[in-house]
């Protein structure tokens, strides 16, 4: 399925980017312009609203369910029992744990144990869609159904002193858990609990993914069909001041509004790459694409601890002998490290390494 392989890649790309800095520089730049708001888009909304790069979490979720589904199929394909695909599955959960607790574990202050990381969240969604796979569309929808309003009613109807906020920074029942799990809140309002209602992002994307190997004729059509009732519903929610959209504690209204969206992009992938087949100018994204685990890793771990000051140092140094604005070395600054990260991607699809859990 090239469509996925150019998703995940474009992901990728975005990730990247931003862990340059290049957004900021560009934000910081484009201050005082119309160019400032289109900038924004690629910055989590503070609290409750929906921009575009609240998205990149629930696709990266979605696009793993995807995943899921066309691995478990060749593993059937194989040979493979239930069991023996079981154990694979929970040797993935366990790495992609552990590197997304290792990814945050480091800081300034000593080592820590925070569960916020994408990757520590999928491993929890990535095992509840494999244990339901097998089941109806219809069970599975239902499932999703429970776990929104198992979120709901966590942060609802749990009364905890100082906590009994349900949509309120720090104030809510995310943030207790939190406490009592890891001595600590995130000031920016995130929390571990996320991975409950998240989960539902793999799990329809598994189901959109296993439909997708079927022999359905239509393919299209139940995934805009699902976009449409996702949309609808999310931004009801909101609308109506049931629930609020709020990515940082993942509220129902936002799971549902995000999922539609990223069903579309999806579906718009599917079309235009997969049934039109239009095939050129992928390879840039299928490049990063192909070992996004790998590149991830390495931007989060290596990039933010070294790799990025160091070039930094050296490109913006370079630039004030030149005494050109300080604003522009840092965005060619960012430029550079991005072009050494995808060149690093480019050594290894040549050599054929991929890394993969």
């Amino acid at each position: 399925m090239l469509s996925l392989d150019f998703m995940r890649g474009l992901i990728m790309v975005l990730l990247a980017l931003e862990s340059t800095g290049l957004y900021e520089y560009l934000s910081q730049w484009s201050e005082g312009t119309f160019a400032n708001s289109v900038m924004q888009q690629f910055f989590h909304h503070p609290w409750h609203g929906l921009h575009f790069w609240d998205l990149v979490q629930p696709a990266f979720m979605f696009m793993a369910g995807v995943a899921m589904a066309y691995s478990l199929h060749k593993q059937k394909q194989l040979g493979l029992s239930w069991s023996q695909s079981f154990t694979k599955t929970l040797r993935r959960c366990w790495w992609l744990f552990f590197w997304g607790v290792f990814d945050y574990a480091v800081t300034k202050e000593g080592l820590k144990f925070w569960l916020w990381d994408v990757l520590t969240q999928l491993s929890f969604t990535t095992l509840v869609a494999f244990l339901i796979f097998n089941w109806s569309y219809t069970a599975q929808a239902l499932v999703c159904v429970g776990l929104l309003l198992l979120t709901e009613g966590l942060y609802r109807f749990t009364h905890v002193p100082n906590f009994d906020q349900p949509f309120t920074n720090q104030h809510n029942f995310g943030n207790y858990v939190d406490l009592k799990l890891m001595n600590y809140i995130n000031p920016d309002g995130w929390v571990a609990i996320n991975c409950i209602p998240t989960a539902v992002h793999t799990i329809a994307g598994a189901m959109v993914g296993k439909m997708l190997l079927s022999n359905r004729s239509k393919k299209l059509q139940p995934i805009l069909i699902s976009a449409a009732i996702c949309l609808i519903a999310g931004f009801a929610l909101d609308w109506a001041n049931i629930t609020p959209i709020i990515k940082r504690i993942a509220t129902t209204s936002f799971t549902l509004a995000s999922l539609g969206w990223v069903l579309l992009i999806l579906a718009a992938c599917y079309w235009w790459i997969d049934i039109k087949d239009h095939r050129k100018y992928l390879t840039f994204f299928l490049i990063i694409g192909t070992n996004s685990l790998f590149i991830y890793l390495f931007f989060e771990i290596v990039g933010h601890r070294w790799f990025t000051e160091y070039i930094t140092f050296i490109v913006t140094h370079l630039f004030d002998y030149l005494h050109t604005p300080e604003m522009l070395g840092l965005i060619v600054a960012a430029l550079t490290v991005f072009a050494l990260e995808w060149s690093l991607c480019y050594w290894l699809y040549r050599k054929k390494i991929f890394f993969k859990l």
